[in-house]
């Protein structure tokens, strides 16, 4: 639970600081594929599980 209270915390970062920025990421991420936007995701998730590791 603290983990994702602490994504919760990071994801709203960026919204609030800077939210017209915020709006023109998502619109440009919008505009690729579908499968583009989930390599991505993999790609992060990846990372941060290596991330993870190197921590503990």
């Amino acid at each position: 639970m603290t983990a994702f209270a602490l994504v919760l915390i990071i994801e709203g970062l960026l919204p609030m600081i800077a939210p017209r920025f915020w709006q023109k990421a998502v619109q440009e991420l919008s505009k690729h594929h579908p499968k583009t936007i989930r390599i991505g995701g993999i790609i992060s998730m990846l990372a941060g599980a290596f991330l993870l590791q190197i921590i503990h």
